[in-house]
């Protein structure tokens, strides 16, 4: 391997290992807080803290990169995530795991972003597609890796956060080691994350799309299973179907994406959501169909963020490149907020049409206006 590839190989590991270590405290902290006797509320608040530190600190990103360096902002942000999970294995008090869980939220966002970054400023551009979809499909490896973990460590005790605390300290070193190879990170730029969406809005809320169906479908679709007749264990399987459908199609999605004028795309996958969202409203009475459809409309979908990051390499560089992957993050982080909420009341509304009515709605909306851009 030439040291060019190096560095863009060390990204995907880091940004892969980082998923690893939030799938496996995610549910983690879920558990515990629940053991511990804390609300549904108090729980709810807590997940939404990592969506809040994210909206937060993505903006800043680029400006930190310019005080601390690359290699500078990395060192800080691993050893914020590292001594947040120990201090999570070690504080008794949960009352404090709510501003680590901010602070440790906050640390592996700089991570995402940083690795975002040199994924997008390294890949060849002839091959971003090909690269994104690569990185996609490790990252999605790395969440299904997480609980594995956790069900060999349990729950219980301080092992599973200094575990995660490893995890990230090993995911972190590569690219520490080839910061030097991120250039642009911290150059200028006169770019900011409203004018960036402004310019490009196509691009820029296909992230937020995503993040609200990714996070709504996650937190909902056992919901909608179980008021519409499956069983709890049916449910897991059916978000199951939508992660294997994410692995899946990231790669092919990507060589596609590097064959074809991204924005159609992404008009295409809208379009794709949107008969999809519909199709799976008629088809959830019958089991088979239903989770077949999940695979292939779950796998087609996810690759909004995908193939926009894909474009968003090609259109910017250095310092704006990085002013619009940490725009593009913000997004994402503001979809996780306002989604969740958003379809929950729509099946609240209508236990049997609600989930992927609401979905539909969304993907409409995001269609029309590709549509729109490109008239």
């Amino acid at each position: 391997m030439t040291r060019s590839f190096a560095p863009l190989v060390a990204a995907i590991l880091a940004i892969s290992l980082v998923g690893v270590g939030l799938s496996l405290t995610i549910p983690l902290i879920s558990v515990r807080m629940e053991a511990a006797g804390f609300s549904a509320q108090a729980n709810g608040i807590s997940t939404a803290l990592a969506g809040l530190a994210t909206f937060f600190v993505s903006p800043a990103t680029p400006q930190l990169a310019r005080m601390l360096g690359a290699r500078g902002l990395l060192m800080a942000a691993l050893g914020l995530a590292v001594l947040t999970l120990v201090g999570l294995a070690l504080v008794a008090d949960m009352v404090w795991w709510f501003p680590l869980r901010f602070v440790f939220s906050a640390a592996l966002s700089i991570l995402f972003i940083v690795s975002e970054y040199a994924i997008s400023a390294l890949a060849p551009p002839a091959r971003r597609g090909l690269w994104i979809g690569v990185y996609s499909t490790c990252l999605g490896v790395g969440f299904v890796l997480g609980p594995t973990i956790l069900s060999l460590v349990g729950t219980q005790g301080a092992s599973p956060f200094l575990v995660a605390a490893l995890v990230c300290f090993v995911a972190g070193l590569p690219m520490v080691y080839y910061a030097g190879d991120i250039a642009g990170l911290a150059g200028k730029t006169h770019a900011n994350a409203f004018g960036l969406i402004a310019a490009a809005p196509v691009l820029m809320l296909a992230a937020l799309v995503f993040g609200a169906v990714e996070t709504g479908l996650m937190g909902l679709l056992p919901v909608h299973a179980l008021r519409n007749g499956y069983g709890v264990e049916a449910g897991a399987l059916l978000v199951a179907a939508i992660a294997l459908g994410n692995a899946t199609f990231q790669i092919p999605l990507g060589l596609i994406a590097d064959r074809m004028e991204k924005r159609r795309l992404l008009a295409l996958i809208a379009f794709v959501g949107l008969v999809g969202s519909v199709a799976l409203a008629a088809l959830t009475p019958q089991p088979v169909a239903f989770a077949a459809l999940l695979v292939v409309w779950g796998g087609i979908v996810s690759g909004l963020y995908m193939v926009a990051l894909a474009e968003i390499g090609s259109r910017f560089s250095g310092g704006e490149l990085a002013a619009a992957n940490s725009a593009f993050v913000m997004l994402y982080a503001g979809g996780m907020l306002i989604g969740p909420p958003a379809l929950g009341a729509a099946v609240d509304m209508s236990p049997r049409l609600g989930l992927f009515a609401g979905l539909g709605a969304v993907f409409a909306l995001y269609l029309a206006l590709a549509l729109a851009r490109r008239r």
